[in-house]
């Protein structure tokens, strides 16, 4: 083959087997949840079609995602996909240390069923708000929902609507969603359509209703404490959809930096994973160190526990043998009467007795 054909069949196997799209931006605000879908649709026409009847847009398609340069995402930046057969989505809450400075996801879809590749860039442009951090900030624990079922948007609105009815603020954000799993909630079991648990926090600018501080009566604290379930008033608009765990919410007044209200939640952050910079690996000028001797020391010593415990146990088994024996002596050892004059003799004697039972 030449070396022009050559060359040609190389770059077709490349383009066939990773296709890179063009970088995406997105402009997210600091403060408010940033949710961004992973269509499997987008990247379906970079693979060949699915050679059977019917299902030609059902290939198997995962992704990975991490911050250009590093193995992993950003801190605050989160990725959940539920099956190879839906979406995946990336949610977090960007901080206003992160303003002004893009951060450019690399993305690649995998199809299970070829193994090509498709690549592209997603660019995220934090941009800063006025009125972030909202004051008033709740979060509520939704027991009957995953976390991608919540970061959908359709769902995520109807939740922020009734949150607004029993609210009623000028402005309402939704700054975080927190799966239970990663608070230390148990994964359901398998049965009743069982849910993970989520949690998800809004702000507002206007202080706390009524409604949502009944929690804090002495009635209803008594109720909590004994796992029995409060009364809120304004639970109804939520229970059509949401099953809310009102024992769980949390009110921070962030001006007063003073905690409402919070049961069950150590860090009113929490979710949001702390930068820690840089990774530096240990030194090249390590001194070498020899394990020999630490490797003959692991192995004697337990071997001669083994061996000592050994012979304890047999010398245990023969003494018990010794001690349990019945041997019935000989007829010949026993007295015997003399045919003629009818005295008692003894068959065996009395030193050959002792000398025979010593050797017993």
């Amino acid at each position: 083959m030449r070396p022009s054909a050559t060359a040609m069949w190389m770059a077709i196997v490349v383009t066939i087997l990773s296709r890179s799209h063009a970088d995406r931006n997105i402009y997210p605000s600091a403060g408010v949840l940033f949710v961004h879908v992973l269509e499997r649709e987008y990247f379906k026409g970079e693979f060949p079609p699915y050679p059977k009847s019917g299902d030609s847009s059902n290939d198997p398609i995962t992704f990975n995602s991490n911050l250009m340069g590093y193995p992993d995402r950003p801190g605050w930046l989160r990725y959940i996909q539920r099956t190879p057969y839906s979406d995946g989505v990336l949610y977090g809450s960007p901080t206003a240390q992160h303003v002004g400075k893009p951060t450019v996801i690399e993305i690649t879809a995998y199809n299970r069923r070829t193994f090509e590749t498709a690549r592209h860039n997603l660019v995220i442009n934090i941009k800063d708000t006025e009125e972030f951090p909202l004051p008033y900030q709740a979060e509520f624990y939704i027991k009957n929902m995953n976390v991608e079922e919540m970061l959908a948007s359709e769902v995520l609105g109807d939740f922020l609507g009734a949150v607004k009815n029993v609210w009623q603020p000028y402005r309402l954000n939704a700054i975080n969603i927190t799966s239970a799993l990663d608070r230390g909630g148990r994964v359901p079991l398998p049965i009743n359509n069982l849910k993970e648990g989520v949690y998800v926090m809004v702000g507002a600018g206007v202080p706390f209703s009524s409604c949502l501080r009944e929690v804090e009566s002495p009635h209803n604290q008594l109720r909590c404490s004994q796992e029995m379930e409060p009364a809120i008033t304004c639970d109804k608009k939520f229970r059509a959809q949401f099953d809310i765990d009102w024992c769980k919410i949390s009110l921070v007044d962030i001006t007063k930096v003073v905690t409402v209200h919070n049961r069950h939640r150590p860090d009113p952050n929490a979710g949001i994973l702390a930068e820690f910079g840089d990774y530096h690996p240990p030194s090249e000028s390590l001194k070498s160190r020899d394990y020999f001797s630490d490797f003959l020391v692991t192995l004697a010593v337990p071997a001669a526990l083994v061996h000592h415990s050994a012979i304890q146990k047999s010398s245990k088994e023969l003494r018990n043998m010794s001690k349990n024996r019945e041997i019935s002596w000989p007829l010949s050892t026993l007295p015997v009467f003399h045919p003629v004059s009818g005295e008692v003799v003894n068959g065996i004697p009395e030193e050959r007795k002792v000398a025979e039972a010593l050797n017993l």
